[in-house]
């Protein structure tokens, strides 16, 4: 009998003793069981024929709840049902009048609408891999987005014409027809497709029609380094859309949920963690055009918002808006983002009540990936006994000066020790690929890290650095090399610089973020070095950057010096640089400050760079 009764006692305290002694025990067991169950049916997808596409989930979806609000926009309700069929039309127009068929990309340049989420399924439908267009790229820059990824069909929407009809010359030099989706233009080499999908038969399509689609199959192209200069088209397979899409399951996101979606569709985190995300989940979806500060709540309370998503600034904005007396009053459980600093993070939690944040790590076109399912404040992951199974990664010593692994005498990278920094590389496997860049082996390339630590073995390089701590809480650092990140966009350094040095009076760029206090990430700054005999030129600098480059990846402070640093292997010296950031008073070289408003760069004085301290003038 008493051994009974402290057999039930002990039982009785094991929770509590857990909680002390494993803190994290309860929340690393729902995180493995929600985590191997998608992975199980990941695998299962995997062999399963004919394929099962997220398209294909989408189809049971409408059969199971057709009536179901699956997207709220503006103030209109758009059903599941209604969205297959006008994917079905969508499809249909374009099988007979631009005779898509299974392969062939297409690029689309649409802004966050319902028409971009049915005129990417019609694409799905018809086995076509989509081309997301960031739509603040223009020039060149759109130009180059084609031959990336190798689209021949650009769709666009009719506020994005004039951006369309700027490069529509080297469009049909290249061959590449575009269609708009209007009622009506005007411009020769663009024809309006609007009529056609009214028209078209909104009966379901064959899937035959997409027969030949497997789990490795490329489904996207997005483009990663936040579409600076030259963007780089990341391969997306039909793999990594579904590995993508459990990330709102493994977050607790069920089908009863509403998800508010503010981010960009053309970015992973609106689309494949936002879009495709609930379409698995069967949920529903506010769309908006983008995000804003001042109806985030709003909106919240109008639709019932259940899940956020967010980028670091977004956070930051909700909490600099004006404090409410209503600023508790709504729905929102679970907040599923990245890049939010830890005082921020705090100070949300405090404003707006108790909110799971789900802080995350991961990049488009890696193979490795964290997710703080816990509610520590500050951290992006926790490993546990899977995460070395589904991720096999490991952190390197990494010289920060060289930009490059420390390696040992034998030619292998060193693995960083507890709480150390070090560098995040993920093992190239059959099972965790790096696909790489559509058109860019050299950029693929680059990525790839070999003789780590066994000659002839392969791993993809993040460009970043992390730290493990003894609770195995994983921390983001900082990027290295070519990349920063400014307004929840990955800047690439490289590609900047080649555009400073298209300006006539500019020799040598040296491109770099900065800290501000105040704000995340770090804002674009550089020191260049002019031509022998130029001045440099305020005007045309600012109107070249504007011409290639959206405003987040333009420097806003420029140092010239006389000649830039290098190491011995003619690589920039970046470090000192950033340690400096753009104070005049320990700055000796002249320093310019980028005003959108003049469409100039003008001296950086101390009474302006004051007022930038003091976020009076705002960046």
């Amino acid at each position: 009998m008493y051994v009974w009764i402290t057999l039930l006692a002990g039982l009785a305290l094991l929770p509590a003793l857990l909680r002390t002694f494993f803190p994290y025990f309860f929340q690393d067991c729902v995180y493995i069981y929600r985590a191997l169950g998608f992975g199980i049916r990941l695998n299962v997808y995997k062999i399963k024929t004919p394929f099962y596409s997220i398209v294909d989930c989408f189809l049971e979806a409408v059969k199971k709840h057709p009536r179901k609000a699956f997207i709220h926009f503006e103030g209109k309700t758009y059903s599941y049902e209604e969205v297959d069929k006008e994917s079905n039309k969508v499809a249909d127009a374009l099988r007979s009048v631009a005779a898509l068929k299974e392969g062939d990309t297409v690029a689309l340049f649409l802004g966050n609408e319902p028409r971009f989420v049915w005129t990417w399924l019609g694409l799905a439908k018809l086995g076509c891999p989509a081309a997301l267009l960031n739509f603040n790229i223009r020039s060149k820059s759109l130009l180059h987005c084609f031959s990336c990824c190798g689209a021949n069909v650009l769709i666009a929407a009719a506020e994005l014409c004039d951006a369309v009809e700027e490069i529509l010359p080297a469009l049909k030099e290249k061959g590449i027809t575009v269609y708009l989706l209007s009622d009506e233009c005007t411009t020769d080499g663009i024809q309006c497709i609007g009529q056609a999908i009214a028209k078209a038969s909104d009966k379901p399509l064959s899937p035959s029609l997409r027969s030949n689609i497997h789990i490795r199959s490329t489904a996207l192209y997005i483009y990663t380094s936040g579409t600076t200069g030259l963007p780089k088209a990341a391969y997306v397979t039909h793999e990594r859309v579904w590995a993508s899409s459990f990330i709102q399951g493994v977050c607790g996101v069920t089908s009863e949920d509403i998800f508010y979606i503010n981010l960009p569709l053309y970015h992973s985190a609106g689309f494949l963690i936002g879009l495709v995300g609930s379409i698995e989940r069967g949920n529903t979806v506010v769309l908006r055009r983008k995000f804003s500060a001042s109806q985030f709540w709003d909106d919240c309370r109008k639709y019932n918002i259940t899940v956020m998503q967010y980028i670091g600034e977004t956070l930051r904005y909700l909490c600099n808006s004006p404090k409410k007396d209503n600023d508790r009053d709504h729905k929102v459980k679970i907040a599923i983002g990245n890049g939010v600093r830890a005082d921020v993070w705090k100070e949300f939690l405090n404003r707006f009540g108790r909110i799971h944040v789900r802080e995350l790590y991961a990049a488009t076109e890696g193979n490795v990936g964290f997710i703080n399912y816990t509610d520590k404040v500050g951290v992006v992951g926790r490993i546990n006994i899977l995460s070395k199974v589904f991720f096999p990664f490991a952190l390197i010593k990494f010289d920060i000066e060289k930009e490059e692994p420390v390696r040992n005498a034998e030619g292998l990278c060193i693995p960083a020790g507890r709480d150390e920094v070090g560098l995040l590389v993920g093992k190239i496997t059959k099972h965790t690929p790096f696909v790489g860049y559509a058109g860019n082996k050299q950029q693929t390339e680059k990525k790839r890290l070999s003789n780590v630590f066994v000659k002839g073995d392969l791993y993809f390089n993040s460009g970043d650095l992390l730290r493990i701590d003894h609770e195995n809480f994983v921390y983001f650092q900082d990027r290295v090399g070519d990349t920063f990140r400014w307004k929840g966009e990955n800047v690439a350094t490289t590609e900047v610089a080649d555009i400073l040095t298209m300006v006539d009076c500019i020799e040598e760029a040296n491109v770099y973020g900065v800290k501000v206090e105040g704000h995340e990430g770090r804002i674009g700054m550089a020191a260049v070095k002019l031509k022998e005999g130029k001045e440099f030129d305020c005007v045309t600098t600012c109107s070249v950057l504007a011409n290639y480059l959206p405003v987040y990846a333009r420097p806003r402070f420029i140092r010239i010096q006389n000649s830039l640093e290098i190491t011995g292997t003619f690589k920039m010296k970046k470090v000192k640089l950033v340690e400096e950031g753009f104070d005049p008073t320990l700055i000796q070289d002249p320093l310019y400050f980028l005003d959108l408003t003049q469409k100039k760069y003008i001296p950086l004085s101390q009474e302006i760079h004051n007022s930038i301290m003091s976020h009076n003038i705002k960046l």
